[in-house]
Protein backbone atom coordinates (compact mmCIF):
# COMPACT_ATOMS: atom_id res chain seq x y z
CA UNK A 1 0.00 0.00 0.00
CA UNK A 2 1.30 3.47 -0.83
CA UNK A 3 2.16 5.65 2.15
CA UNK A 4 -0.25 8.39 3.25
CA UNK A 5 2.18 10.96 1.91
CA UNK A 6 1.72 9.59 -1.59
CA UNK A 7 -2.03 8.95 -1.61
CA UNK A 8 -4.00 11.37 -3.73
CA UNK A 9 -7.71 11.11 -4.19
CA UNK A 10 -10.18 11.02 -7.06
CA UNK A 11 -13.88 10.09 -7.14
CA UNK A 12 -14.70 6.39 -6.78
CA UNK A 13 -17.20 6.61 -9.65
CA UNK A 14 -14.26 7.57 -11.87
CA UNK A 15 -11.62 5.09 -10.68
CA UNK A 16 -14.03 2.16 -10.70
CA UNK A 17 -13.66 1.98 -14.50
CA UNK A 18 -9.94 1.20 -14.00
CA UNK A 19 -10.44 -1.33 -11.19
CA UNK A 20 -8.15 -4.35 -11.20
CA UNK A 21 -9.22 -7.27 -13.39
CA UNK A 22 -12.25 -9.07 -11.98
CA UNK A 23 -12.51 -6.66 -9.04
CA UNK A 24 -14.85 -3.83 -8.17
CA UNK A 25 -13.07 -2.91 -4.93
CA UNK A 26 -9.34 -2.91 -5.77
CA UNK A 27 -7.06 -1.12 -8.21
CA UNK A 28 -3.51 -1.57 -9.46
CA UNK A 29 -1.21 1.41 -9.08
CA UNK A 30 2.31 2.51 -9.91
CA UNK A 31 3.80 4.78 -7.26
CA UNK A 32 5.98 7.32 -9.03
CA UNK A 33 8.23 8.38 -6.14
CA UNK A 34 9.30 4.81 -5.40
CA UNK A 35 8.78 3.47 -8.92
CA UNK A 36 6.94 0.58 -7.33
CA UNK A 37 3.90 -1.37 -8.51
CA UNK A 38 1.17 -2.18 -6.00
CA UNK A 39 -1.42 -4.73 -7.05
CA UNK A 40 -4.99 -4.70 -5.76
CA UNK A 41 -4.77 -1.65 -3.51
CA UNK A 42 -8.17 -0.93 -1.87
CA UNK A 43 -10.11 1.31 -4.22
CA UNK A 44 -11.73 3.31 -1.43
CA UNK A 45 -8.30 4.35 -0.12
CA UNK A 46 -7.63 6.22 -3.37
CA UNK A 47 -10.90 8.14 -3.32
CA UNK A 48 -12.20 11.41 -1.93
CA UNK A 49 -11.02 12.49 1.51
CA UNK A 50 -13.31 14.05 4.10
CA UNK A 51 -12.03 17.59 3.58
CA UNK A 52 -13.58 17.60 0.15
CA UNK A 53 -16.98 17.72 1.76
CA UNK A 54 -16.80 19.67 5.00
CA UNK A 55 -18.32 18.83 8.34
CA UNK A 56 -21.91 19.24 7.20
CA UNK A 57 -21.53 16.96 4.16
CA UNK A 58 -23.34 19.53 1.97
CA UNK A 59 -20.79 19.26 -0.82
CA UNK A 60 -20.87 15.47 -0.67
CA UNK A 61 -24.65 15.53 -1.12
CA UNK A 62 -24.35 18.01 -3.99
CA UNK A 63 -21.75 15.88 -5.80
CA UNK A 64 -23.53 12.53 -5.45
CA UNK A 65 -26.02 13.16 -8.31
CA UNK A 66 -23.15 14.31 -10.54
CA UNK A 67 -21.14 11.17 -9.82
CA UNK A 68 -24.21 9.02 -10.35
CA UNK A 69 -24.86 10.72 -13.67
CA UNK A 70 -21.25 10.15 -14.74
CA UNK A 71 -21.46 6.45 -13.90
CA UNK A 72 -24.66 6.15 -15.93
CA UNK A 73 -23.15 7.92 -18.94
CA UNK A 74 -20.08 5.67 -18.85
CA UNK A 75 -22.37 2.63 -18.93
CA UNK A 76 -24.00 4.06 -22.06
CA UNK A 77 -20.67 4.98 -23.66
CA UNK A 78 -19.34 1.43 -23.26
CA UNK A 79 -22.29 -0.03 -25.15
CA UNK A 80 -21.13 -1.28 -28.54
CA UNK A 81 -23.70 0.70 -30.56
CA UNK A 82 -23.27 3.99 -28.68
CA UNK A 83 -23.14 7.32 -30.55
CA UNK A 84 -21.89 10.40 -28.69
CA UNK A 85 -24.77 12.80 -28.02
CA UNK A 86 -24.63 16.56 -27.54
CA UNK A 87 -25.98 16.15 -24.02
CA UNK A 88 -23.16 13.77 -23.14
CA UNK A 89 -20.55 16.03 -24.78
CA UNK A 90 -21.63 18.87 -22.52
CA UNK A 91 -21.65 16.69 -19.43
CA UNK A 92 -18.18 15.30 -20.15
CA UNK A 93 -16.80 18.85 -20.37
CA UNK A 94 -18.57 19.68 -17.11
CA UNK A 95 -17.19 16.56 -15.42
CA UNK A 96 -13.65 17.22 -16.73
CA UNK A 97 -13.75 20.74 -15.28
CA UNK A 98 -15.01 19.42 -11.96
CA UNK A 99 -12.15 16.91 -11.74
CA UNK A 100 -9.62 19.50 -12.91
CA UNK A 101 -10.49 21.68 -9.91
CA UNK A 102 -11.57 19.04 -7.42
CA UNK A 103 -8.78 16.45 -7.06
CA UNK A 104 -6.46 16.62 -4.08
CA UNK A 105 -3.50 17.08 -6.42
CA UNK A 106 -5.11 20.21 -7.85
CA UNK A 107 -5.85 21.59 -4.37
CA UNK A 108 -2.33 20.85 -3.17
CA UNK A 109 -0.99 22.94 -6.06
CA UNK A 110 -3.02 25.88 -4.72
CA UNK A 111 -1.66 25.33 -1.20
CA UNK A 112 1.94 25.12 -2.42
CA UNK A 113 1.51 28.23 -4.56
CA UNK A 114 0.19 30.33 -1.68
CA UNK A 115 2.93 28.98 0.60
CA UNK A 116 5.49 30.12 -1.96
CA UNK A 117 3.90 33.55 -2.29
CA UNK A 118 3.93 33.97 1.47
CA UNK A 119 7.62 33.15 1.62
CA UNK A 120 8.46 35.58 -1.18
CA UNK A 121 6.37 38.33 0.43
CA UNK A 122 8.11 37.77 3.77
CA UNK A 123 4.88 36.92 5.60
CA UNK A 124 4.54 34.62 8.58
CA UNK A 125 3.04 31.23 7.64
CA UNK A 126 0.20 31.76 10.13
CA UNK A 127 -0.77 34.99 8.30
CA UNK A 128 -0.79 33.64 4.76
CA UNK A 129 -0.98 29.85 4.81
CA UNK A 130 -3.91 28.24 3.02
CA UNK A 131 -5.21 24.99 4.48
CA UNK A 132 -6.36 22.10 2.29
CA UNK A 133 -10.03 22.58 3.13
CA UNK A 134 -9.77 26.25 2.16
CA UNK A 135 -8.09 25.30 -1.12
CA UNK A 136 -10.85 22.82 -1.93
CA UNK A 137 -13.57 25.34 -1.15
CA UNK A 138 -11.82 27.99 -3.26
CA UNK A 139 -11.57 25.52 -6.14
CA UNK A 140 -15.26 24.76 -5.94
CA UNK A 141 -16.15 28.47 -5.93
CA UNK A 142 -14.00 28.96 -9.03
CA UNK A 143 -15.71 25.95 -10.59
CA UNK A 144 -19.09 27.66 -10.22
CA UNK A 145 -17.87 31.09 -11.35
CA UNK A 146 -16.10 29.81 -14.47
CA UNK A 147 -18.86 27.47 -15.63
CA UNK A 148 -18.85 28.75 -19.23
CA UNK A 149 -15.10 28.81 -19.82
CA UNK A 150 -14.77 25.63 -21.96
CA UNK A 151 -18.29 25.43 -23.39
CA UNK A 152 -16.97 26.20 -26.88
CA UNK A 153 -14.63 23.21 -27.03
CA UNK A 154 -15.51 20.31 -29.31
CA UNK A 155 -15.50 16.82 -27.80
CA UNK A 156 -14.89 13.36 -29.21
CA UNK A 157 -14.08 9.92 -27.85
CA UNK A 158 -10.92 7.98 -28.71
CA UNK A 159 -11.54 4.25 -29.06
CA UNK A 160 -8.31 2.41 -28.29
CA UNK A 161 -7.88 -0.37 -30.85
CA UNK A 162 -4.32 -1.31 -29.80
CA UNK A 163 -2.89 -3.80 -27.33
CA UNK A 164 -1.85 -0.96 -24.96
CA UNK A 165 -4.34 0.26 -22.38
CA UNK A 166 -5.01 3.85 -21.43
CA UNK A 167 -3.81 4.58 -17.90
CA UNK A 168 -5.10 7.22 -15.52
CA UNK A 169 -3.74 8.97 -12.42
CA UNK A 170 -4.42 10.88 -9.22
CA UNK A 171 -4.73 14.06 -11.33
CA UNK A 172 -6.45 12.68 -14.43
CA UNK A 173 -8.09 15.79 -15.93
CA UNK A 174 -5.26 17.12 -18.14
CA UNK A 175 -5.10 20.62 -19.59
CA UNK A 176 -2.54 20.95 -22.37
CA UNK A 177 -1.96 22.99 -25.53
CA UNK A 178 -0.18 21.68 -28.62
CA UNK A 179 -0.41 25.04 -30.43
CA UNK A 180 1.04 26.99 -27.48
CA UNK A 181 4.05 24.70 -27.12
CA UNK A 182 4.84 24.69 -30.85
CA UNK A 183 4.13 28.29 -31.91
CA UNK A 184 7.03 30.77 -31.48
CA UNK A 185 4.61 33.65 -30.79
CA UNK A 186 3.83 32.20 -27.35
CA UNK A 187 7.46 31.98 -26.21
CA UNK A 188 7.85 33.09 -22.60
CA UNK A 189 4.12 33.03 -21.87
CA UNK A 190 1.73 30.54 -20.34
CA UNK A 191 -1.79 29.30 -21.06
CA UNK A 192 -5.01 28.70 -19.17
CA UNK A 193 -8.56 27.48 -19.67
CA UNK A 194 -9.49 30.42 -21.92
CA UNK A 195 -6.40 30.28 -24.12
CA UNK A 196 -6.34 29.56 -27.82
CA UNK A 197 -5.34 26.01 -28.67
CA UNK A 198 -6.29 24.29 -25.42
CA UNK A 199 -6.81 20.54 -25.30
CA UNK A 200 -8.47 18.68 -22.43
CA UNK A 201 -7.95 14.97 -21.81
CA UNK A 202 -9.73 12.53 -19.50
CA UNK A 203 -9.31 8.73 -19.70
CA UNK A 204 -12.74 7.16 -19.18
CA UNK A 205 -11.83 3.46 -19.36
CA UNK A 206 -8.68 1.56 -20.40
CA UNK A 207 -10.19 1.55 -23.89
CA UNK A 208 -11.80 5.01 -24.12
CA UNK A 209 -10.38 8.52 -23.78
CA UNK A 210 -12.34 11.78 -23.87
CA UNK A 211 -10.70 14.64 -25.81
CA UNK A 212 -11.89 18.26 -25.90
CA UNK A 213 -10.21 20.73 -28.25
CA UNK A 214 -10.28 24.25 -29.64
CA UNK A 215 -12.12 23.83 -32.98
CA UNK A 216 -10.51 26.98 -34.41
CA UNK A 217 -7.04 25.44 -34.10
CA UNK A 218 -7.40 21.65 -34.40
CA UNK A 219 -9.27 19.11 -36.47
CA UNK A 220 -10.10 15.60 -35.24
CA UNK A 221 -12.19 13.80 -37.87
CA UNK A 222 -14.67 11.48 -36.18
CA UNK A 223 -17.70 9.34 -36.93
CA UNK A 224 -20.67 9.83 -34.62
CA UNK A 225 -18.29 11.12 -31.95
CA UNK A 226 -15.79 8.24 -32.20
CA UNK A 227 -12.21 8.14 -33.43
CA UNK A 228 -10.66 4.70 -33.83
CA UNK A 229 -6.94 4.72 -33.02
CA UNK A 230 -4.83 1.72 -34.06
CA UNK A 231 -1.44 3.40 -33.70
CA UNK A 232 0.32 2.42 -30.47
CA UNK A 233 2.48 5.54 -30.68
CA UNK A 234 -0.61 7.71 -30.32
CA UNK A 235 -1.85 5.73 -27.30
CA UNK A 236 1.56 6.05 -25.65
CA UNK A 237 1.55 9.80 -26.29
CA UNK A 238 -1.91 10.19 -24.76
CA UNK A 239 -0.70 8.19 -21.74
CA UNK A 240 2.37 10.41 -21.48
CA UNK A 241 0.14 13.24 -20.29
CA UNK A 242 -0.88 11.13 -17.28
CA UNK A 243 2.76 10.36 -16.48
CA UNK A 244 3.66 14.05 -16.67
CA UNK A 245 0.59 15.45 -14.91
CA UNK A 246 0.17 12.95 -12.06
CA UNK A 247 1.27 13.84 -8.57
CA UNK A 248 2.13 10.45 -7.10
CA UNK A 249 0.19 7.49 -8.55
CA UNK A 250 -0.63 6.02 -11.95
CA UNK A 251 -3.65 3.68 -12.03
CA UNK A 252 -4.03 0.81 -14.48
CA UNK A 253 -6.24 -2.22 -14.92
CA UNK A 254 -4.11 -5.05 -16.32
CA UNK A 255 -1.16 -6.09 -14.14
CA UNK A 256 0.43 -7.69 -17.23
CA UNK A 257 1.06 -4.16 -18.53
CA UNK A 258 3.59 -3.30 -15.79
CA UNK A 259 6.71 -3.70 -17.92
CA UNK A 260 5.24 -1.48 -20.62
CA UNK A 261 4.15 1.16 -18.06
CA UNK A 262 7.59 1.25 -16.44
CA UNK A 263 9.33 1.53 -19.80
CA UNK A 264 7.02 4.33 -20.95
CA UNK A 265 7.36 6.23 -17.68
CA UNK A 266 11.15 5.90 -17.68
CA UNK A 267 11.32 7.55 -21.12
CA UNK A 268 9.51 10.71 -19.93
CA UNK A 269 10.10 10.97 -16.18
CA UNK A 270 12.83 13.59 -16.57
CA UNK A 271 10.26 15.83 -18.30
CA UNK A 272 8.06 15.95 -15.22
CA UNK A 273 8.10 19.51 -13.84
CA UNK A 274 10.06 19.80 -10.60
CA UNK A 275 7.49 22.40 -9.48
CA UNK A 276 3.97 22.99 -10.77
CA UNK A 277 4.07 26.76 -10.26
CA UNK A 278 6.50 29.63 -10.81
CA UNK A 279 6.63 32.85 -8.80
CA UNK A 280 7.92 35.97 -10.55
CA UNK A 281 9.12 38.89 -8.38
CA UNK A 282 9.46 42.31 -10.01
CA UNK A 283 10.67 45.50 -8.32
CA UNK A 284 10.02 49.08 -9.31
CA UNK A 285 12.76 50.12 -11.70
CA UNK A 286 11.77 53.66 -12.71
CA UNK A 287 8.87 56.00 -13.44
CA UNK A 288 8.51 57.55 -16.92
CA UNK A 289 5.71 59.93 -17.96
CA UNK A 290 3.41 58.71 -15.22
CA UNK A 291 4.06 55.03 -15.97
CA UNK A 292 5.90 52.61 -13.70
CA UNK A 293 8.43 50.16 -15.05
CA UNK A 294 9.26 47.00 -13.14
CA UNK A 295 12.07 44.50 -13.65
CA UNK A 296 12.09 40.84 -12.67
CA UNK A 297 14.71 39.93 -10.06
CA UNK A 298 15.51 37.11 -7.67
CA UNK A 299 13.27 37.81 -4.66
CA UNK A 300 16.03 36.75 -2.24
CA UNK A 301 18.09 39.72 -3.42
CA UNK A 302 15.27 42.26 -3.32
CA UNK A 303 14.25 42.48 0.32
CA UNK A 304 15.11 46.20 0.61
CA UNK A 305 12.75 47.36 -2.13
CA UNK A 306 9.65 49.27 -1.06
CA UNK A 307 7.44 48.46 -4.05
CA UNK A 308 7.21 45.18 -5.90
CA UNK A 309 4.84 42.96 -7.86
CA UNK A 310 4.44 39.22 -7.25
CA UNK A 311 3.04 37.17 -10.12
CA UNK A 312 2.36 33.43 -10.05
CA UNK A 313 1.88 31.11 -12.99
CA UNK A 314 1.24 27.41 -13.42
CA UNK A 315 3.93 25.25 -14.97
CA UNK A 316 2.37 23.05 -17.64
CA UNK A 317 4.18 19.83 -18.59
CA UNK A 318 5.53 19.80 -22.14
CA UNK A 319 5.18 16.36 -23.78
CA UNK A 320 7.84 14.81 -26.00
CA UNK A 321 5.53 14.72 -29.06
CA UNK A 322 1.87 14.88 -30.07
CA UNK A 323 -0.55 12.19 -31.30
CA UNK A 324 -1.24 12.31 -35.02
CA UNK A 325 -4.91 12.03 -34.03
CA UNK A 326 -4.89 15.76 -33.10
CA UNK A 327 -4.39 17.45 -36.48
CA UNK A 328 -4.27 21.13 -37.42
CA UNK A 329 -7.41 22.86 -38.66
CA UNK A 330 -7.11 24.31 -42.13
CA UNK A 331 -7.15 28.12 -41.87
CA UNK A 332 -7.20 27.94 -38.08
CA UNK A 333 -7.22 31.17 -36.07
CA UNK A 334 -6.43 32.70 -32.67
CA UNK A 335 -7.13 36.12 -31.12
CA UNK A 336 -4.82 38.60 -29.39
CA UNK A 337 -4.54 42.26 -28.40
CA UNK A 338 -0.79 42.13 -27.86
CA UNK A 339 -1.07 42.32 -24.07
CA UNK A 340 -0.15 39.89 -21.31
CA UNK A 341 -3.53 38.22 -21.79
CA UNK A 342 -1.86 36.31 -24.60
CA UNK A 343 -3.77 34.40 -27.27
CA UNK A 344 -7.37 33.53 -26.53
CA UNK A 345 -10.28 31.80 -28.27
CA UNK A 346 -12.99 33.61 -30.16
CA UNK A 347 -15.54 32.70 -27.47
CA UNK A 348 -13.49 34.64 -24.90
CA UNK A 349 -13.61 37.89 -26.92
CA UNK A 350 -16.45 40.21 -25.92
CA UNK A 351 -17.41 42.20 -29.06
CA UNK A 352 -18.95 44.95 -26.91
CA UNK A 353 -15.75 45.86 -25.07
CA UNK A 354 -12.81 43.98 -26.63
CA UNK A 355 -12.44 46.10 -29.76
CA UNK A 356 -8.65 45.88 -29.69
CA UNK A 357 -8.49 42.09 -30.23
CA UNK A 358 -7.44 41.01 -33.70
CA UNK A 359 -7.71 37.68 -35.47
CA UNK A 360 -4.46 35.96 -36.48
CA UNK A 361 -3.73 32.78 -38.38
CA UNK A 362 -2.95 29.82 -36.10
CA UNK A 363 -0.25 28.56 -38.46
Amino acid sequence: MASNKNQHYVPQCYLRQFAADNSASAINLFNIDREKFINCAPLKKQCSKSYFYGDDLELEKALQPIEGRYAGIVREITNQSYHLTEEHREFLKFFWRLQYMRTEAASRRSVEMTDGMGEVAGLEPKDFKMEMKEAVQLSMRNFVQEKQVINDLKVCLIKNKTKIDFVTSDDPAVLTNKWHFLDKRTSGSNFGLGSAGVIILLPITPRILCVGFDPNVYSIPHKKGWVDVRNERDINLFNEHQYLNSRANIFYQDKNSEDQILASFTLVKDNRPKARHKINYAVLDKKVDGYKRYKVVDWREAQSHQEAIIHTEMVNPNPSAWPHTIAWKRKGCVYTNGSGVGYIRESRVNPAIDHDFIKESAR
